[in-house]
């Protein structure tokens, strides 16, 4: 076989193409079984991040035992002695919410960590500066250490409030397409309950906040709640002035029994009208906030850059000059 594959031109080409054939069957193959493997794989994951938005209102089972374990310690802490009841409870609760902590133990775990950052900051200073040879002065561990309790103090409030605005940007932001979503679902036939179940699942992954809220008020309406009750209840989770106009509406437009799809196509419209002013807003800030770098940081270099040929002339040529140098 091999000697006739030798002497024969034709022979060898056949054996060439059936090694090619073998060879790309082979490759179609593997490539078809690892497309499969990533599509299974993005099924699951999609089907992962539906569950977690619909279960406990987004929430991994970890993150609840976590969540659990500070409420427990907070409640062992207040049957201790220690109120962790803040005075200004309700725009604390509200702040919360808004960050994404729902629970009602929120603002008692909140407190409680504020508390602690104010003796551990300091004390591991403390245990840091004298652990090694030269221990620091009385002064300066007195002011470091009410340095790092200031802190501990504020650190929890600004890292609440960073939360609540970059959470609130994002629900802002793809509500807009949630809307578009509804209206589409809405005009071809669905109801607002079925709507905003499918569009819940849909945005899952794209906007999983605006999909949890749409989750949890789907679950309120099958649960028995009016929708008057369920679209309050939503506005009151979200604190968000788009949110509670939408409700608003959805509410009014069900007591008038004038067309949901006519409210949504209103609504939607003004939405991504709202969107692209923000952010041509933003684009128009660019230039201001631009300039303050290049001010700060190429100004200099370039002033520099353009005088020191001069500043070498003068130094080498008239400053001797005017002294009376050759």
């Amino acid at each position: 076989m091999i000697e006739l594959a030798a002497q024969n031109s034709t022979v060898r080409i056949l054996i060439l193409l059936i090694i090619f054939g073998i060879v790309a069957a082979g490759s179609l193959f593997l490539l078809a079984a690892a497309n499969r493997r990533v599509a299974v794989r993005a099924q699951l994951e999609k089907l992962e991040a539906m569950d977690l938005v619909i279960a406990n209102q987004g929430q991994s089972l970890r993150s609840r035992d976590t969540a659990n374990a500070w409420a427990r310690i907070a409640e062992m802490v207040e049957k201790a002695g220690l109120n962790l009841t803040d005075t200004k409870s309700e725009r604390l609760t509200k702040l919360l919410r808004q960050a994404g902590y729902t629970s009602s133990a929120a603002p008692r775990v909140y407190t409680l960590v504020r508390l602690g950052l104010i003796f551990v900051l300091p004390l591991a200073y403390v245990a840091l500066a004298f652990s090694g040879d030269d221990p620091p002065s009385f002064l300066k561990v007195y002011l470091v250490g009410s340095i790092l309790a200031l802190v501990g103090l504020y650190v929890p409030n600004l890292y609440v409030r960073a939360k609540a605005d970059r959470r609130r940007e994002a629900i802002i932001n793809g509500f807009p397409d949630c809307l578009d979503l509804l209206l589409v679902c809405v005009e071809s036939g669905l109801g607002l309950e079925a709507a905003m179940d499918r569009v819940g699942r849909e945005m899952a992954i794209s906007h999983p906040l605006v999909a949890e809220l749409l989750s949890i008020t789907t679950l309120q309406l099958r649960a028995g709640s009016s929708r008057d009750e369920a679209f309050r209840k939503m506005a009151d989770a979200s604190e968000i002035d788009e949110i509670r106009s939408f409700s608003t509406l959805i509410i009014q437009s069900d007591k008038l029994g004038t067309s949901i799809a006519t409210t949504l196509r209103v609504y939607a419209a003004e939405m991504r009208e709202r969107r692209q002013m923000r952010a041509e807003e933003k684009a128009h800030r660019l230039p201001v906030l631009i300039s303050i770098p290049l001010v700060a940081c190429m100004l200099p270099t370039m002033i520099g850059t353009l005088m020191l040929p001069a500043a070498v002339l003068m130094v080498r040529k008239i400053f001797p000059l005017m002294t009376g140098g050759g």
